[in-house]
């Protein structure tokens, strides 16, 4: 008998993959998660029965979360993440000797003991000692913390439902505004906006950070297992054009082996497609 997992990412659209074996399954008092073990992406993990990384394709997500604003600001040296349980964005920032500290703030632990347990390759930085993990409610931290206190945050959150529903709010990016330094830059995920169930929630982080950043741009990466295949991030600044002040000499000087970002593809990235920038424009495709 073969086994199958299937993600619904539209009411017209299903996506699918033979699982060899499904490896665990638990629940938290915020959500269900679940790890399978594929044939075309290797191992899975899901939140409420929705795909969040896969050994195959995270690098995709990761390198273009944490590499696009290293890459614009290599000073970067006290960094929040919100989320991220499962370990890839840490593991890519302490790949970069010039960060002297992470917050990770992961309102699930769960999530953080199956990526210990099962993506070993992927959370093998969550107990770095240049990172502080937090078991805490993101929006609540940020409230709480001291003004100025980072030059970079990156919102590593689930869908805009459940617990990452407080992570898409006006209050919540104006207390991020708040705990930045004057230079600070925030990144985000964006959701996508090829299906209409994704378009709102992409359209309502835009906005909101817009009316609190001076500077606010959508960038685009391909993730084959996310819906549609194709992903939006925000990057939100006081200072910075992540174009113009990209510092592509001094990155490539560090010598980081990427396997999806370089800095050709980080100008690339910024140069949407009509359907996007039109969608963004006039909030209609």
């Amino acid at each position: 008998m073969e086994l199958w997992y299937t993600e619904q990412h539209t009411d017209n659209v299903n996506f699918s993959l033979k699982v060899k074996n499904h490896l665990f399954s638990g629940q938290s008092e915020f959500q269900k998660l679940d790890v399978l073990d594929t044939y075309e992406y290797g191992k899975l993990m899901t939140l409420d029965g929705l795909v969040m990384v896969t050994e195959k394709d995270e690098f995709v997500y990761h390198d273009m979360i944490v590499h696009v604003p290293m890459a614009v600001n290599p000073n970067i040296k006290n960094v929040l993440v919100i989320g991220g349980g499962d370990g890839g964005t840490v593991r890519e920032l302490m790949r970069y000797n010039s960060i002297e500290h992470v917050d990770m703030v992961e309102i699930d632990k769960l999530v953080c003991d199956a990526a210990k347990e099962f993506f070993p390759t992927i959370s093998c930085d969550l107990e770095n000692p240049r990172v502080n993990l937090l078991y805490e409610d993101g929006v609540k931290f940020v409230e709480e913390s001291e003004d100025g206190k980072y030059d970079l945050i990156i919102i590593d959150s689930t869908d805009p439902i459940g617990p990452g529903e407080g992570l898409f709010t006006t209050s919540f990016y104006t207390n991020c505004h708040r705990i930045l330094k004057e230079d600070g830059i925030l990144v985000n995920q964006n959701e996508s906006v090829f299906y209409e169930p994704n378009q709102d929630a992409a359209m309502k982080a835009n906005s909101k950070l817009k009316k609190i950043f001076p500077l606010v741009k959508v960038y685009q990466a391909c993730i084959p297992t996310y819906p549609s295949g194709y992903w939006l991030f925000g990057f939100a600044s006081k200072k910075y054009d992540p174009i113009k002040d990209l510092d592509a000499a001094k990155w490539n000087e560090l010598g980081i082996k990427t396997k999806y970002y370089n800095t050709d593809l980080h100008v690339g990235s910024f140069a949407l497609p009509n359907f996007v920038k039109e969608f963004f424009e006039n909030g209609t495709i």
